[in-house]
């Protein structure tokens, strides 16, 4: 009720009852979706709205989207277990054909790859080796 005896106006109550269905889809999808990904939710859910008053409400709920944690290196270097011999000792002058082979993996796959053209979408984009 406001100050004055008024009722709230009907979009006033709409937005509240919007609040609630966003807080369920935030909840429902794991607090990651933003209000771009959360308005087809809520369409499916029967509440039909913009994307900018998604936005607005989820401010004023203070609902945030996690972010990604950032990239942490696992590799654990001090360890006991045998570890291949250096064979090659940084001598890349072979006395003849076939007997060193060398390559960074990542490259050479890369190489063979089929890279996508700059029109294709960041979804669409599928490295093909070959």
């Amino acid at each position: 009720m406001l100050g004055w005896g008024r009722k709230p106006s009907r979009r006033a109550q709409e937005d509240e009852r919007l609040k609630v269905a966003i807080k369920a889809a935030h909840k429902r999808t794991r607090e990651s979706y933003g209000a771009r990904r959360l308005q087809p939710e809520l369409a499916a859910d029967g509440f039909v709205a913009g994307r900018d008053r998604i936005d607005r409400l989820r401010r004023e709920l203070g609902l945030r989207c996690r972010q990604k944690r950032k990239f942490k290196a696992t590799t654990n270097s001090n360890h006991n277990l045998p570890v291949a011999e250096n064979l090659l000792n940084q001598t890349f002058a072979p006395s003849g054909p076939n007997e060193v082979w060398v390559t960074d993996i990542p490259t050479s796959l890369l190489a063979k790859a089929a890279l996508p053209s700059r029109g294709q979408g960041r979804r669409n984009r599928r490295l093909r080796y070959g």
